[in-house]
């Protein structure tokens, strides 16, 4: 295959970024997304260039690093992560358009490496257990209802790539903010800091300049993992709940 690469290049998060164009005619059908990346990377070092700084890590799909925006679309023209995407997907002669995320709490940090270290900071506000729940009894008689088990199970899976981010227009995090909550006020761990964890991973969410849903449902469809929207709505019922229980402890105290 020969295909033509339009990549974003910026040197650093201070620099001025621009398109490049790379005529790549060493490609094969059978290769993921990122080895052709790797290819072009080493025929670019043969000539004393730049290689193109992207973020990768498993290449299984399971850790969300690979995030790149391929013509237009998250991860590119599959319901997948970057790494499980295959050059069959694309015809011979094609040109295929490259770009970091584009939001501004993903800055960019070289070419198509983005910062996106507002997740952590969301996650570390308050997506974990932190009370004793006692010893671990057997799990077959744990109350569990396995449907809610389920639910648990698939927000959970959230890797958080940002593809949920990318996809929205207005650069909504609120599909993995509502994962990330959804898989503790689902099980009974959660419960106890079901408040504290919602007002905290809410507030830190708006600190770091995340939009709010658009109700497209762009990111439902983009997502490689298949988190549902209904994750938000858990989430605002979540959240609703804790701001009227903290009102209604202010109301009290202020008697």
């Amino acid at each position: 295959m020969k295909i033509t690469l339009k990549v974003w290049r910026q040197k650093d998060a201070n620099s001025k970024g621009g398109f490049k164009t790379y005529e790549h005619g060493h490609v094969s059908s059978d290769m993921s997304f990122l080895e052709m990346i790797d290819v072009l990377n080493e025929e670019l070092v043969k000539k004393n260039e730049d290689p193109i700084a992207f973020d990768h890590d498993c290449r299984e799909g399971i850790c969300g690093m690979c995030s790149l925006y391929i013509n237009g679309r998250p991860h590119g023209p599959l319901q997948t992560t970057t790494c499980q995407l295959h050059m069959r997907s694309f015809k011979d002669g094609e040109t295929i358009t490259i770009e970091p995320w584009r939001a501004k709490p993903f800055p960019v940090v070289k070419d198509l490496i983005v910062d996106r270290t507002a997740f952590d900071r969301i996650q570390q506000a308050g997506g974990y257990v932190n009370v004793n729940t006692g010893g671990v009894p057997d799990a077959n008689e744990i109350p569990i209802p396995k449907r809610i088990a389920d639910e648990a199970f698939d927000a959970a899976t959230c890797i958080g790539c940002g593809a949920c981010v990318a996809a929205c227009k207005n650069a909504s995090a609120m599909l993995f903010v509502g994962a990330k909550i959804s898989q503790f006020a689902l099980l009974p761990q959660g419960k106890v800091e079901s408040k504290e964890r919602a007002e905290k991973m809410v507030a830190q969410m708006d600190a770091e300049g995340f939009g709010s849903c658009t109700n497209t449902y762009a990111c439902e469809a983009e997502c490689p993992k298949g988190i549902k929207i209904t994750n938000i709505a858990r989430m605002n019922r979540e959240y609703l709940g804790a701001m009227f229980s903290s009102y209604q402890v202010e109301v009290q105290g202020g008697d």
